[in-house]
């Protein structure tokens, strides 16, 4: 009599004579069983390319304006025509990209209160965004007019990523802010963010005042 021994329910000595047959289907099997198998790989992050225009300048230098200084040709100089707008202010517009920046003028007329007043509000204005910044970096510029220039880089999804001002400390004080109107993250407008920082710096570097006393 053969002994014989089963194994999940599959006899051995009756199916000595198939074993080739028999590892043949349990590779066959095995094969199938991790081919079916999917390897997750995560999805990488794409953004939309962004083609940036030349990096060129024109000035602007209006007519009964203060100041004058280089402006990019990607943009137009527009009056400030909001509620609150007050003389001299006016919104450097990028159509391209959906974005202004808005330049606030005001007028010292020697009254270093007033000059006080304005520093602290536009740091105030600044420091609003630390809960959302990841960080808040200042930087120190000059003016074509040996003016200091204080610019202050945001980072984060925050609404304005570049804020400036800057004084003679006697007669003007001008601040400017870059904002955004399309909802997207400020990673993915990164190079944008960092042409017109550049356009900024250039303003800055070429900014006078007219009619100085």
């Amino acid at each position: 009599m053969v002994k014989t021994s089963s194994f999940y329910g599959i006899n051995w000595a009756k199916t000595k004579h198939r074993t080739p047959t028999i590892w043949l289907f349990v590779m066959v099997c095995a094969f199938v069983w991790f081919g079916c198998e999917q390897i997750y790989q995560p999805k990488q992050v794409g953004y939309n390319k962004i083609d940036l225009p030349d990096q060129t300048y024109t000035r602007f230098d209006s007519a009964g304006y203060p100041f004058s200084f280089d402006r990019s040709t990607a943009a137009t100089v527009l009056p400030d025509h909001s509620k609150n707008a007050e003389p001299f202010w006016v919104n450097i517009h990028y159509p391209t990209f959906d974005a202004d920046v808005q330049i606030t003028y005001k007028s010292l007329n020697r009254n270093m209160t007033l000059l006080y007043e304005y520093i602290e509000d536009v740091r105030l204005l600044t420091n609003k965004h630390n809960i959302k910044a990841i960080q808040i970096s200042e930087h120190l510029y000059k003016t074509a007019d040996s003016n200091s220039a204080y610019v202050f880089l945001l980072g984060g999804q925050v609404p304005t990523q570049f804020q400036f001002y800057t004084t003679d400390s006697a007669q003007h004080f001008l601040r400017g802010a870059l904002y955004f109107k399309m909802a997207d993250r400020n990673d993915s407008l990164q190079p944008v963010i960092d042409f017109i920082s550049r356009d900024m710096e250039h303003l800055l570097s070429t900014l006078r005042w007219k009619g100085k006393k």
